[in-house]
């Protein structure tokens, strides 16, 4: 282990929600439902360094231009690990502390996750979201003075963890993409799929075998 001593009292479980608690980004969904080759101008900037990732993400969130309730029935079909609430529960038992933290926003964060925020004490941090076929999507970012803003994703991950670990937690961290790496480098445990997983392995960061939230249950279990 790295880090911090571990007791299950000084732990805390920060996870990512696209791809990690989520089976895809809700870009991906987006992108299939609202999205044609032009719309997809801002992302392909962000990929070419023109844009940060929040900025492309802003632009592209506000082309929808939908009902609300066809953009809430879209959400509402984006999968949730079967094993999420089970996870959570048990960190509860366990004394863990649970953070999600997003670069998305919480429009359909808090949708999808209805009640379990309050049921777990889950604490969400993330860009803020607002809908309405007028609009769009409006993504805001977090007040620049705010403990976690970052230019970039408009949330920093990294600075979340940092600062459980300059609290003396253990951090276990869960994610799936390229903003997660920064945090993955100082958690004490990671669990990283997808493009994380190809970077921690190519950094040597250890990672732990992370196929569903049940993988992640069944390490808490062991503490």
């Amino acid at each position: 282990m790295r880090g911090n001593n571990m007791t299950p009292e000084n732990t805390v479980f920060i996870s990512d929600f696209d791809g990690t608690i989520t089976d895809d980004n809700i870009f991906a969904y987006t992108d299939k439902a609202y999205f044609d080759e032009r719309a997809l101008k801002p992302w392909r900037e962000y990929l070419a360094g023109q844009k940060t990732h929040f900025e492309a993400l802003r632009e592209m969130f506000a082309q929808i231009r939908v009902k609300t309730d066809d953009l809430n029935a879209l959400i509402d079909g984006i999968r949730l690990d079967p094993d999420l609430d089970a996870v959570w529960e048990l960190c509860v038992e366990k004394g863990i502390k649970l953070f999600v933290c997003s670069a998305g926003n919480d429009y359909y964060i808090r949708r999808l996750l209805g009640n379990r925020l309050q049921k777990y004490g889950v604490t969400l941090i993330s860009n803020k979201g607002e809908y309405s076929p007028e609009t769009g999507l409006v993504m805001t970012a977090p007040d620049k003075n705010a403990p976690y803003y970052d230019a970039e994703v408009g949330i920093s991950k990294y600075k979340l963890a940092k600062s459980q670990k300059d609290a003396g937690h253990f951090v276990i961290f869960a994610g799936d993409g390229p903003p997660d790496l920064a945090p993955a480098r100082i958690a004490d445990v990671v669990f990283a799929r997808k493009l994380l997983l190809k970077k921690c392995l190519k950094d040597g960061i250890k990672t732990q075998k992370f196929n569903g939230f049940k993988d992640i249950g069944n390490y808490i279990e062991r503490m």
